[in-house]
């Protein structure tokens, strides 16, 4: 496994990034013009799953990049959840709903495949590597 030096090189960072933009230019229809209250929660949720994965990258150790991973792992839940209410409102064409509920989902599980892999590393982080 080669050595990752910004977050932008994550995988799960981009599909993060790229299921967010999906989720804004989902939520900017008219079915959400007076549910602004949600517009802003799913908007929200989807927005901290990428930014989770990039501030645990940046804390450059293990251990909080394992914590922040977790809570972007939640987030996902949370747009997952979200989806639900939006297509329990009519908000969202079934289509769309599978696409971004099974997108989600996989991200999920790719987060967590990562926190596990990085739970049985040895690598501490960059802000241990010079200290005894």
């Amino acid at each position: 496994m080669s050595t990752i030096n910004k977050f932008e090189e994550l995988q799960i960072w981009k599909e993060a990034r790229e299921l967010s933009l999906k989720v804004f230019h989902l939520t900017n229809t008219i079915h959400y013009e007076k549910d602004y209250r949600f517009k802003a929660q799913i908007r929200a949720a989807a927005g901290s799953v990428m930014d989770n994965i990039a501030e645990g990258f940046e804390r450059s150790g293990k251990l909080e990049l394992v914590n922040f991973l977790s809570f972007a792992k939640g987030f996902c839940g949370e747009v997952k959840s979200q989806l639900y209410r939006a297509k329990d409102q009519a908000y969202i064409p079934d289509a769309d709903f599978e696409e971004l509920y099974s997108r989600y989902d996989r991200l999920a599980a790719n987060i967590a495949g990562f926190i596990s892999y990085l739970n049985k590393s040895v690598f501490k982080g960059q802000k241990f590597k010079d200290r005894t």
